[in-house]
């Protein structure tokens, strides 16, 4: 390499660096929010037991299962798409058969918002409800007014119904919307009383209002200033009254890995740190999240105050997690169990379904890195540990001890250069953070 070639590249990636820094301060729009100051201790959760799961991204295999356009599509991702209602069958079982209360699915809810995808979801929730427990969902940003929904026709996608914001309520009304206590008219926010004495604040993170046709929709997840002003006169009536509070999400409110928010910013909702402080503020104590495909369990703390953020990994990306929680004398104890290696058994299907999910990563990073003029030798290096960097993540419980050697004297010149730029994000993905992310005891008390 040329000095020549090294200073283009270096201005190239300057640049790049700098576009991201002007669009991120841009995106950073805080809110007036009415945060909680007073000294109160906070009341206590009533014993409970339920379900979380998460990213269930139902898919119909009648919009295409083969041809050219739907395996771009399945390769550009790690969605077990067309497993999708076999695992959402199995876990129903599974729930069904542990006695839980109730079920809270935070977004995402299928592929790309699919009418019919819509349809199947909500039949097979009613297998939940038919045996008394309840189901609350919020919308994910692939859920609502998606312009991504369309069939596949061998090399051509062509455009399907999606769904309005009053079609999805209608559709889940039996899943959290006709039991409202209370309804945002905003957004798709509203609040529920699962049991006696607990509030389920559930809140619609997505930005479905602005998605154009003709274009992707938006990934990332904010609230209004009306919507923060709604949630503030809810937390106040909780408080008033009592209530314990606990708040489902699509979006995460508290970075899962140092680093999140600078490499994948879109999947925590904007403004977090203030958004969770917010919460805390007012004795918000557990927040369910998903989005990002991850078993992960992180805590913020605020003044005195704090926030769980128990984020559950997709139901259509291994491990195929479903979280069983029962909280007792105002201990939540989390129980995971990860269903990819059970529902086919005697079958390579979990060993596949991991490949995949790595296979996949290395995709996305290999075209990043071409971006960036990397070798082939060098991003074969690069996004091998990427891939088992993001697989360890999904799967949670992070253990350095087993993170694969890098040996940087491979790499070219360059290649290190671009490595040395993106360690935060290997870093940070094998250091899991308090507390532990599958199976753990959290104390609720101050």
């Amino acid at each position: 390499m040329t000095m020549n070639q090294l200073f283009i590249k270096l201005s190239f990636f300057s640049a790049v660096l700098l576009c991201v820094f002007i669009i991120g301060c841009a995106n950073k729009g805080a809110l007036n929010y009415d945060f909680n100051t007073g000294s109160g201790s906070a009341p206590l959760y009533p014993d409970t037991f339920f379900a979380v799961i998460s990213d269930t991204h139902i898919y119909c295999p009648s919009l295409g299962s083969s041809g050219s356009a739907f395996e771009k599509v399945m390769f550009s991702d790690r969605k077990l798409l067309l497993d999708s209602i076999d695992l959402m069958d199995f876990a129903i079982d599974n729930i069904i058969a542990s006695g839980v209360q109730f079920v809270l699915i935070s977004g995402d809810l299928t592929k790309d918002g699919e009418l019919i995808n819509h349809q199947i979801l909500a039949e097979k929730l009613r297998r939940l409800t038919d045996v008394n427990i309840s189901v609350y969902v919020v919308p994910g940003n692939h859920d609502v007014n998606c312009p991504d929904a369309v069939r596949f026709i061998g090399d051509v996608s062509e455009p399907v119904a999606t769904v309005t914001e009053q079609e999805f309520a209608r559709i889940y009304g039996d899943f959290g919307y006709n039991s409202a206590i209370h309804r945002d008219s905003h957004s798709l926010s509203y609040v529920a009383e699962p049991v006696e004495g607990l509030w389920l604040l559930a809140i619609d993170s997505t930005r479905h209002r602005e998605n154009v046709p003709g274009q992707h929709a938006i990934v990332s997840g904010k609230v209004s200033q009306q919507t923060a002003d709604w949630i503030a006169s809810v937390l106040r009536e909780a408080d008033n009254k009592n209530k314990a509070v606990m708040v489902l999400l699509h979006h995460g409110v508290v970075e899962h890995w140092k680093g999140q928010s600078k490499l994948h910013g879109d999947y925590l909702i904007r403004d977090y740190l203030n958004f969770g402080r917010f919460l805390s503020s007012w004795n918000v104590r557990l927040a369910f999240t998903g989005h990002y495909h991850a078993q992960d369990i992180t805590r913020a703390d605020y003044n005195g105050r704090f926030i769980y953020d128990i984020e559950t990994g997709s139901l259509v990306t291994a491990p195929c997690p479903i979280r069983f929680l029962e909280i007792k004398n105002n201990v939540l104890n989390i129980r995971t169990e990860s269903i990819v290696d059970k529902i086919y058994p005697g079958t390579d299907f979990a060993a596949n379904a991991t490949a995949f999910v790595k296979k996949t990563v290395m995709l996305e990073a290999a075209s990043v890195l071409k971006n960036y003029f990397v070798s082939d030798k060098d991003t074969a290096i690069i996004t091998d540990a990427v891939g088992d960097a993001f697989v360890a993540h999904y799967n949670g419980d992070e253990d350095p001890a087993k993170r694969p050697a890098l040996d940087k004297s491979k790499l070219g010149l360059w290649g290190r250069f671009i490595l040395s730029q993106q360690q935060y994000v290997l870093d940070g993905l094998w250091q899991d953070l308090y507390p532990a992310d599958n199976n753990v005891s959290i104390n609720l008390n101050n």
